[in-house]
């Protein structure tokens, strides 16, 4: 095909072909923005690619003129990189720079190539955007809307990478919080364990003492003891030795004592143990009770009857002890 029909064929379809690009655009815009990649803005930040392939400008005339028809009927116009059809008509435009037809194709694309940089610019996608502009500036370096294309890449550049250092920061605040954490939470790990240890200790510390008491206790216990059966031993050697030293009572009246009427009826029965002192004249001075089985039922009469009672004269007073049984019927 001609140079003169294909820009001809070109033309005729080229809008509905930017119209569908146009449609195919705003269905993109739909998709959220995705958050600023990492590679980003080193991207943007690196030497810029030429904006016509190299493969593309190494082409010829009319294999750049093929291209570019079948890249316009594929709906190819200003993408993928290095396979679209405004690079070829800029190839096409350094070869062949007084072709209108060109000129006429490069004029009727760069609306839609402004679209799509405006596109990738909102998606944040700033290497494709970079490349639009690249392919704008190259189609008209004095294109109204390329200062404020330019303009938002380097602001979207320079939030994005912001962004990306905030978040970084914030990773970096995070883990270092994390770590504080850890290590707090080690901190209160140990500090349990040691309190732990030291009540453990302070318990068996304890369990020692109250053992230590406990045979103290025993050991005053055990002495008590001893020192009352020595107390009570000697008190009965004493009594042994007093009575053996003391001269033998002999009775001469001994008169049992009055039942208690009352004890009587009910058929009480018991005892009292007293203790009596005996004067020299065989009287009795002195008398006490000691135990009552039951208590204070016949006290009274046992001590009336002790008082009563005449023994023979003796060399020098003498106590002793005497029991006496309360039977009904005795």
């Amino acid at each position: 095909m001609s140079h003169v029909a294909m820009i001809a064929a070109a033309r005729r379809w080229l809008p509905v072909a930017l119209a569908l690009a146009l449609a195919a655009c705003s269905g993109k815009d739909e998709t959220p923005a995705p958050a600023a990649q990492g590679a980003a803005a080193p991207a943007a930040a690196a030497p810029a690619a030429p904006a016509v392939a190299a493969k593309v400008q190494s082409m010829g005339t009319e294999q750049l003129r093929e291209s570019a028809s079948q890249a316009l009927r594929e709906n190819r116009m200003y993408a993928p990189a290095g396979d679209n059809a405004i690079e070829y008509y800029l190839a096409l435009r350094d070869k062949t720079p007084d072709d209108a037809s060109v000129k006429s194709a490069l004029t009727d694309l760069l609306p839609y190539t402004l679209i799509a940089a405006e596109q990738h610019l909102g998606r944040e996608d700033f290497t494709e955007a970079q490349r639009l502009v690249a392919l704008i500036e190259k189609v008209d370096a004095s294109a109204p809307a390329l200062p404020r294309l330019k303009e938002g890449l380097t602001k979207g550049v320079q939030v994005a990478a912001k962004r990306t250092e905030d978040e970084t920061e914030k990773v970096k605040k995070d883990a270092e919080d994390r770590t504080k954490q850890l290590a707090e939470q080690q901190r209160l790990t140990e500090q349990r364990a040691k309190e732990a240890e030291a009540a453990k200790q302070i318990a068996a510390q304890q369990d020692v003492a109250r053992r230590d008491s406990e045979r103290q206790a025993a050991a005053r216990r055990d002495a008590e003891q001893k020192q009352q059966q020595a107390a009570a031993q000697q008190a009965n050697a004493a009594r042994q030795a007093a009575t053996a030293a003391a001269p033998s009572l002999r009775p001469v009246s001994t008169p049992a004592p009055r039942y208690p009427a009352e004890a009587l009826r009910s058929g009480t029965s018991g005892e009292v143990l007293v203790e009596i002192t005996v004067g020299t004249d065989g009287s009795v001075t002195n008398a006490r009770v000691l135990r009552a089985t039951p208590s204070r039922v016949f006290d009274r009469e046992a001590l009336n009857a002790v008082k009563r009672w005449r023994f023979e004269p003796v060399t020098a007073p003498v106590t002793t002890r005497r029991t006496l049984v309360f039977a009904p019927g005795g």
